[in-house]
């Protein structure tokens, strides 16, 4: 059947719940039970692919969702292998748990196979939806329970919203949920986190709520890396010092041990996950010396050129130093000089080439004569 011979619907955009509602059941109903095609509009176009995973999966919409723990042995080995992501997002989820206490949510952390590891908040336990959804070690993913925040967000790969019959089973259509994954130092998904609530007003305002939180989880991933040295990034004419800046950490010797996904979507060479050991040379045209030189002047920023010809401002904080608080103001020590940072990056190529300054200009793009002039000296 085509779906041009269905009434007009309600938009899921809408302010009134009643019509929201009745939008996504017209939704279901042409979907799961005529299999018919959605105009575009109804529902997230992500909704609609989770849903056609279930049904691929051979998941029946009506028969009634089983909250299953895995075996005693695999939970213990989630449990071991999650120990670090709970522990660095314990103080996030009590946090967490205050700002939506009067709300009927409750937050939910789950590894990256959709497996809980924690929960917090107002959880009533005598309410089996609530108990079996939040007890360790039962799985929440999509091939398990179908469509949830939780299963879709770890498939997906992007924060998302869901409001009661946009979950495929219909015995899950009490829920609403936010649900954000969440990307560790290496840039692979270990995890995600998820704001539930049970026959509750739909708040999709927690969708934001639940990005903020994941970005304190993954910034907090990273610092907790072995290493010498903390880069916050953030773009010239933004304040540095706050959770929208790309943290990126290094060892002694300027290699890369870890950045949050800010930081891969600023820097060319961390877009891709799980990749080789990047050095800092190879993203910054600046020494790594440099930036050790600039972590003995705290609050200072520096101005960092990408090999893209774009550039980034920094602040570098040597690792026995990350306990202060970070001091980002006008009064702030001004960042070096434009020429001073083209000089070093000049003066690293020459060293590259090994002191022949026509191989470094050939490198940089740029004359002899420009090289020399750059560097103070006169052309032979």
């Amino acid at each position: 059947m085509s779906h041009s011979s269905h009434p007009a619907v309600a938009s899921p955009r809408t302010t009134s719940p009643a019509l929201r509602l009745a939008g996504i059941e017209q939704a279901r109903r042409t979907a799961l039970l005529e299999h018919a095609t959605l105009p575009a509009g109804w529902i997230a176009p992500w909704i609609e692919r989770s849903w056609q995973r279930c049904i691929d999966l051979g998941l029946q919409h009506h028969e009634a969702a089983t909250f299953s723990q895995v075996s005693t042995p695999q939970m213990r080995r989630t449990l071991e292998a999650s120990q670090q992501l709970v522990q660095t997002a314990k103080p996030v989820l009590e946090h967490l748990a205050r700002a939506i206490v009067n709300t009927r949510y409750f937050a939910i952390l789950t590894n990256a196979c959709g497996v809980v590891v924690d929960a917090s908040g107002a959880i009533d336990h005598s309410d089996p939806r609530a108990h079996l959804i939040t007890r360790v070690g039962t799985d929440l993913s999509e091939r398990s329970i179908g469509t949830t925040a939780i299963g879709t967000a770890l498939t997906e790969l992007q924060p998302v919203w869901l409001h009661r019959g946009e979950h495929f089973f219909e015995t899950t259509s009490v829920y609403s949920c936010a649900g954000a994954p969440l990307f560790g130092p290496d840039g692979a998904c270990v995890g995600m986190l998820d704001l539930t609530g049970i026959d509750a007003q739909e708040r999709p305002e927690l969708k934001h709520l639940v990005v903020q939180s994941a970005s304190k989880i993954e910034n907090a991933l990273v610092t907790a890396q072995a290493h010498a040295l903390l880069l916050r990034l953030n773009w010239p004419g933004n304040i540095l010092g706050t959770d929208a800046d790309g943290i990126l950490c290094l060892d002694a010797d300027g290699w890369v041990t870890g950045a949050n996904p800010v930081a891969r979507q600023m820097v060319p060479g961390l877009a891709i996950a799980g990749v080789a050991a990047v050095h800092i040379s190879e993203m910054f045209g600046i020494p790594y010396e440099q930036l050790f030189g600039a972590a003995k002047r705290p609050g200072s920023a520096l101005e960092l050129p990408l090999w893209s010809g774009l550039r980034l401002q920094a602040q570098v904080i040597a690792r026995a130093d990350e306990t202060h608080p970070l001091q980002s103001s006008p009064a702030s020590a001004p960042p070096l000089a434009l020429r001073e940072v083209e000089a070093a990056m000049i003066r690293q190529a020459v060293v590259d080439a090994r002191g022949s300054v026509g191989q470094a200009a050939r490198a940089l793009g740029i004359s002899r004569a420009t090289v020399y002039r750059k560097l103070g000296q006169k052309s032979t």
